[in-house]
């Protein structure tokens, strides 16, 4: 199998967030999960001053580009490529050209594989982020995005939700 590398989309800029849910729509209808792995629009977080109020605003760090994990074959191209607000790949000509590990690094995105010891079934404590301390069972693993499905007890009622195998631990 191919591997999955981060591919750059050029978009018209304010199109940044409708062209990533309308990818994710796309691997959700045409069951690409196993070959897009991950839309990403960068944001950053910076500090803006307004009639005197200090205000943490995020804004798009490259505004009219989209970062796309994905395994690169002529479906996945036509998908990203024919998504309305997309203009093309970042590359020379019709060739796009995939991002090194060098400037993943830079713009803070891991690129290596983490290796688990724990399955479907096993209770985890989330050990960073919004699910600090929370308690879960693992109801699935992708190992491609590496991530966990956990349920949360949010409100009365049990939620999915995505924690990175890098924010988790195995409960003692």
């Amino acid at each position: 199998m191919a591997e999955a590398h981060w591919y750059v989309a050029h978009t018209y800029s304010g199109y940044e967030n409708k062209v990533k849910a309308n990818i994710d729509k796309a691997i959700e209808n045409r069951h690409l999960e196993d070959q897009i792995l991950e839309v990403r629009v960068p944001m950053q977080d910076v500090v803006e001053i307004k009639n005197g109020a200090r205000k943490n605003v995020s804004k798009k760090l490259f505004p009219g580009y989209v970062l796309i994990n994905m395994i690169m074959n002529d479906e996945t191209w036509y998908i990203v490529r024919n998504t309305r607000g997309v203009t093309g790949f970042v590359g020379p000509g019709s060739k796009p050209v995939p991002l090194t590990d060098t400037e993943m690094r830079t713009l803070g995105i891991r690129t290596d594989n983490i290796v688990v010891d724990y399955e479907e079934g096993d209770a985890v404590v989330v050990l960073a982020g919004v699910w600090k301390d929370t308690v879960g069972i693992i109801k699935q693993m992708n190992h491609n995005k590496q991530v966990v499905t956990i349920n949360v007890d949010l409100f009365g009622r049990e939620t999915p939700v995505e924690v990175s195998f890098a924010d988790i631990k195995k409960q003692d």
